[in-house]
């Protein structure tokens, strides 16, 4: 098991690079046929497991992934490469286009593109969606039926 001290690893390609910033751990894995781009975790510290193809983010965890206009935080993220499964936990926040996730532990699917929210015990979920009203004519009357 590797450890770093650092305050940013891509998840992007498969090659350890030496940046300004420090080490970027990258994994080719967290890019999709379909959007590819790089998942981008910045955090307090990391490890990275080469043989199990874990990489772990603890403290003060940022994530960032452009390709589907996420952004996330947390106290700790784990990204599972074998599965494409990214695991947030401890405070998550999600943003993407205006909708928003809060809960204790959240599961990002790469491949499906999905997320899986799990509260504390005795608490709840919170999900805020942005509704946009359906564009209708300007003198047509919304469907409703009259009421004798």
């Amino acid at each position: 098991m590797m450890t770093f001290n650092l305050r940013t690893w891509t998840i992007g390609l498969m090659t350890s690079l030496l940046s300004v910033s420090g080490v970027a751990i990258t994994v080719a894995d967290a890019q999709t046929p379909q959007t590819g781009g790089a998942l981008t975790v910045r955090s307090d510290i990391q490890e990275a497991n080469s043989q199990t193809g874990v990489v772990t983010a603890r403290g003060n965890v940022q994530v960032f992934y452009p390709a589907r206009k996420i952004q996330a935080t947390s106290a700790q993220a784990q990204y599972f490469s074998k599965e494409r499964r990214l695991v947030l936990s401890g405070n998550v926040y999600v943003l993407q286009e205006g909708n928003s996730m809060r809960a204790e532990t959240m599961t990002y699917l790469v491949d499906e593109g999905r997320f899986i929210a799990t509260p504390q015990s005795s608490q709840q979920v919170e999900s805020i969606y942005i509704v946009t009203e359906s564009q209708q004519q300007p003198n047509q009357a919304p469907n409703a039926s009259p009421t004798k």
